[in-house]
């Protein structure tokens, strides 16, 4: 693969004040304080009431100049991420303005449309949430900006100090995971359908093969095979198995003489393509666009159960514990467990508002299973397991396609616009320093 070095990095914003800063204004006289301002909806530029509560009884009453009343700046880590900075240090999330003063109350969990498209004109004055996320045991790091379409696979190599990041746009980014800085960019040539680390390797699906390549050999191999777009990669009993858009499922094995992979299996079943696959205990699950998903012992390579509950594709399948996680288009997440003859059977089926894209599970700081599912309303919602509980929602401009858990607590998402999004668990001690 070629590796183009680049100084491109895309977390700047523009950092801009709300109302005028450079006019004077004559000092008012009517010390009444301004109920459009308690509001939150106050438009007047001046306004001849206060926007600000009256002194307390006993302290001298002063005249808050208009300037350093409208010049209030909304401390958001979505609308101002400011320089590059490590990822480990948290950063604070929306409360009071600069100055002290109280900025208006904020619909509970009512995040801004605006805001999120980047247009909203009433600033700290809105009466809705400017935030990318919402829930007091998590933050937003920084966001990471560069690819052009949406972003489809997250991989972060183990004992690496590099992210990678796969796009529609046909190419691979890599992160540098100290400063938050693109420091290449591999140009594949097709749309990246899917990407794994296993040890040393990066595997990325594209249409017709799979690419791996050894970040520490730089060794640049080019697996052939599949017929259409590679939708899925999973490694198993020590064999690549790769989720092709005709409904195949290739394996490969790694072969130590030639240093090469060599095809080793072609699982069929699936009537469409296979775009999802996960490895437990000795079994491999594949979600696919025919709504089933299929159960193969990794032993024999044979399918040994066919699970058909599912109404629409099969999105993200995901093993926690002993159970069986799948999300579906048909707007539900689905729990399977065995049951004493070792089939599996739904144990509980838990029902959103919208399709659902992707499931990802890790522990929070305390060591507590959180499960991650993005929706197509362009929501990452996280969840408390086994009670399905609900942590906190993670809001895009776009579908949240590919999520990926890191060490530390870190775990990160990519939207359809293109954007990453790096974000940390809190410890109690980082919740009580907010």
């Amino acid at each position: 693969m070629d590796l183009e070095s680049t100084e491109r990095y895309g977390n700047k914003r523009i950092h801009q004040r709300i109302g005028p800063s450079n006019h004077s204004f004559p000092e008012r006289t009517n010390n009444r304080v301004c109920h459009h301002w308690r509001a939150g909806r106050c438009n007047r530029h001046p306004c001849n009431y206060l926007h600000a509560e009256p002194p307390i009884d006993g302290q001298p009453k002063r005249h808050q100049p208009a300037a350093e009343q409208h010049s209030l700046v909304w401390k958001n880590p979505g609308t101002n991420p400011g320089p590059a900075s490590k990822w480990g240090k948290v950063r604070p999330g929306p409360g009071a303005g600069s100055l002290g003063v109280r900025p208006p109350q904020k619909a509970p969990d009512r995040i801004c449309k605006f805001f999120l498209t980047g247009n909203c004109t009433y600033g700290e004055r809105c009466r809705f949430l400017h935030s990318w996320f919402v829930g007091d045991s998590f933050s937003l790091l920084t966001p990471l900006q560069g690819h052009q379409k949406v972003v489809t696979a997250i991989a972060l190599p183990a004992g690496s100090d590099k992210l990678y990041s796969g796009s529609k746009d046909e190419s691979v980014r890599v992160w540098d995971c100290q400063t938050g800085q693109c420091v290449g960019v591999v140009n594949l040539g097709g749309e990246i359908g899917c990407m794994i680390s296993e040890g040393p390797w990066i595997f990325v699906g594209i249409p017709n093969a799979v690419k791996a390549w050894n970040t520490q050999t730089a060794t640049d191999l080019s697996l052939s095979g599949p017929t259409g777009q590679v939708y899925a990669l999973v490694v198993g009993n020590e064999m690549l198995f790769a989720g092709i858009q005709d409904g195949q499922i290739l394996a490969w094995k790694f072969s130590a003489v030639g240093n090469c992979f060599e095809p080793a299996a072609s699982l069929s079943g699936h009537r469409l393509g296979v775009v999802s696959l996960v490895v437990g205990a000795m079994r491999l699950y594949s979600g696919s666009m025919d709504n089933t998903i299929r159960v193969w012992d990794l032993t024999t390579l044979q399918c040994i159960q066919t699970l058909t509950d599912h109404t629409s594709v099969v999105m993200s399948v995901l093993c926690w514990d002993q159970f069986l996680l799948s999300c579906s288009l048909d707007q539900t997440i689905k729990v399977w467990v065995a049951t004493e003859s070792g089939s599996l059977e739904v144990t509980y089926t838990h029902n959103e508002e919208h399709g659902l894209l992707a499931l990802s599970g890790m522990p929070d700081a305390q060591a507590k299973p959180v499960l991650l599912c993005s929706g197509n309303d362009n929501v990452v919602r996280l969840y408390d397991l086994p009670s399905f509980n609900e942590r906190g929602k993670i809001f895009s401009k776009d579908e949240v396609r590919a999520m990926q858990v890191g060490p530390g607590g870190l775990f990160f998402t990519g939207d359809g616009t293109g954007e990453l999004k790096v974000w940390q668990w809190l410890t109690n001690e980082t919740q009580s320093m907010n």
